[in-house]
């Protein structure tokens, strides 16, 4: 179970916003990185999301993290995260609306066989949130904990 993550902004601030508006939860400064804000559910498991300038890289130190600043940072990579939120596909499809960043319901899953619904929420048009709402978080639950899962990945249990 993941408890925390952290992701890459242009503006933190207003990124950590919106994912703390989809979690119904609040958005304060993370002090341990210079111009960062974190975003938290305030549920059962302490979810937090940690938006950091994008420029602003996490690099091994000699006892811990340290954060180094790179002349250029590319908008895009290979990761993106999954949130459960509360609200409806509407609201969040307004809320993508709203900050003039890409919105749009998709489907996971090949056609004919069992899959998921999910919002793609690209933050600041370059990180993308999969933004799941309580009826997609059943059929996320569905496919990932049973055998359309299993089979897709090759993973198909013998009889």
């Amino acid at each position: 179970m993941i408890f925390h993550a952290s992701i890459p902004a242009d503006d933190p601030e207003r990124v950590a916003g919106v994912i703390a508006e989809l979690w119904c939860g609040r958005h304060v400064p993370f002090p341990p990185f210079p111009g960062s804000w974190m975003a938290l559910a305030f549920d059962a498991r302490g979810s937090e999301i940690e938006v950091t300038p994008r420029r602003l890289h996490q690099i091994p130190g000699n006892l811990e993290v340290e954060t180094r600043e790179v002349a250029e940072a590319s908008p895009y990579g290979a990761t993106h995260l999954a949130i459960a939120s509360p609200l409806t596909a509407e609201q969040i499809l307004e809320i993508g609306r709203r900050e003039g960043w890409l919105v749009r319901q998709c489907r996971r899953g090949e056609p004919g066989e069992m899959g998921f619904d999910l919002i793609e929420l690209w933050l600041e048009n370059a990180f993308l949130v999969e933004v799941l709402t309580p009826e997609m978080q059943g059929q996320y639950l569905d496919f990932m904990t049973g055998t359309p899962a299993r089979r897709m990945f090759g993973l198909e249990l013998a009889a």
